[in-house]
C-alpha cells in the first residue's frame, strides 16, 4: 500500500481533535525516538514513508493514541488514506 502522506495531512486538519501542546510534542517526540530505537535494535526498521507519516502526525499535534488510531484506520482502508 502506497501512503498519501499529504492526503492524510489534509484530512488531520480538517478534524477536529485537542493538539498536543509544544510541550507534549516535545516529549512524544522524544518517547518516539527511544521506541524507533528498539525497533532498530530488534531489526525491524521503519520504511522512509513510515518515517515521514509519524513525522507529520507529530508536526500536526497528533498525540500517540490518536495516531495509533488513525494508522490503523489507514491500514484498515486500503487506500493509502483515512476513510472520507
Amino acid at each position: 500500500m502506497q501512503l498519501d502522506i499529504d492526503a492524510i495531512r489534509a484530512q488531520i486538519r480538517a478534524m477536529d481533535f485537542e493538539r498536543g501542546t509544544p510541550d507534549q510534542i516535545a516529549q512524544w517526540r522524544e518517547d518516539d525516538r527511544d521506541a524507533r530505537h528498539s525497533l532498530i535494535i530488534d531489526a525491524m526498521c521503519p520504511e522512509p514513508v513510515e518515517d515521514a507519516l509519524f513525522a507529520m502526525l507529530l508536526d500536526e499535534g497528533v498525540s500517540p493514541a490518536l495516531a495509533s488510531t488513525l494508522v490503523v484506520e489507514v491500514i484498515r482502508t486500503g487506500t493509502g488514506k483515512l476513510p472520507a
